[in-house]
């Protein structure tokens, strides 16, 4: 990937001043790379919705911010994979 940001990071949108952790990875048929940002917990301690941007908008804050090592040999599945018999509740 072309962009500099990676999952754990501590980023911030250079348009919108938006800052939080790099948590999801997109990139799509034509290249271009999002990734999402999951802001912090406000201080009321209501989780804040995450947002998407395009790689490149993203300045990397702090590397490392929150510890990530890629999977290795994870089994392919969901969470229905955890229900009974593989259905939703």
């Amino acid at each position: 990937m072309n962009h500099k940001a990676k999952l754990g990071d501590l980023v911030k949108d250079r348009v919108s001043g938006f800052k939080g952790i790099a948590v999801a990875l997109h990139r799509y048929l034509n290249g271009c790379d999002r990734i999402s940002v999951q802001p912090m917990v406000e201080k009321d301690g209501k989780l804040p919705e995450s947002k998407t941007f395009d790689a490149p908008d993203l300045k990397v804050v702090q590397r490392g911010a929150v510890k990530y090592t890629e999977p290795v040999d994870l089994p392919p599945g969901g969470p229905e994979k955890f229900m009974p018999e593989g259905k939703p509740e």
